[in-house]
């Protein structure tokens, strides 16, 4: 091999590692896509079940397309919900068009890692207050909209939210006045 080939195949490759590097460190970042203005729930139309914000008139609330990469071991903030009719979820999941119970291990994940239902009807892990549960994908968490009827007029997710039921909080051994947000990680079973 030539002086000339060595040097070419050498830089094609520094380029290739640095494209590789550049891509690894975009899929990193999940940067805000934009802000939403709140507007005030009709009367009685604010669910406060599980510590739940409801929109406040004219405060902006930060909007998600994306989420931090997925891993083996990805950290996000664990969030309680109800996924019964009448809960503070508000509609039917995502996923199966149908509500479930509260004593069943259920979660929503924020849009990027809800992946436009592609994470749909798979189980999770989820490691959190030194334990772990299995819980089924059944709902998005979404980060793109929120503050209108369909979202029960709460705001929009956050990008890194793993939003569970009940029984999901219980395996995890957390006691009830304690529920609300836990830092956790969680891995594709």
């Amino acid at each position: 091999m030539s002086y000339t080939s060595t040097t070419a195949l050498s830089f094609l490759l520094v380029l290739l590692i640095a494209t590789n590097l550049l891509s690894i460190n975009e899929a990193k970042r999940c940067n805000p896509s934009g802000k939403l203005r709140g507007k005030k729930p009709p009367p009685g139309k604010c669910n406060h079940e599980n510590q739940s914000e409801c929109c406040k008139k004219g405060q902006f609330y930060t909007t998600y397309e994306c989420s931090p990469r997925v891993s083996r071991h990805t950290k996000a903030v664990l969030t309680i919900n109800s996924f019964q009719k009448g809960g503070d979820g508000g509609g039917k999941s995502a996923c199966d068009n149908k509500f479930h119970s509260d004593n069943i291990p259920v979660v929503a994940l924020s849009t990027g890692w809800f992946n436009k239902g592609h994470r749909c009807l798979q189980n999770i892990t989820i490691h959190g207050n030194g334990r772990s549960v299995s819980a089924m994908v059944v709902d998005e968490c979404d980060s793109t909209v929120g503050c209108d009827d369909i979202h029960d007029y709460q705001p929009p997710c956050p990008h890194n939210i793993v939003d569970a039921s009940k029984a999901v909080w219980k395996a995890l051994g957390v006691p009830k006045h304690k529920r609300g947000e836990l830092d956790i990680f969680w891995s594709e079973d």
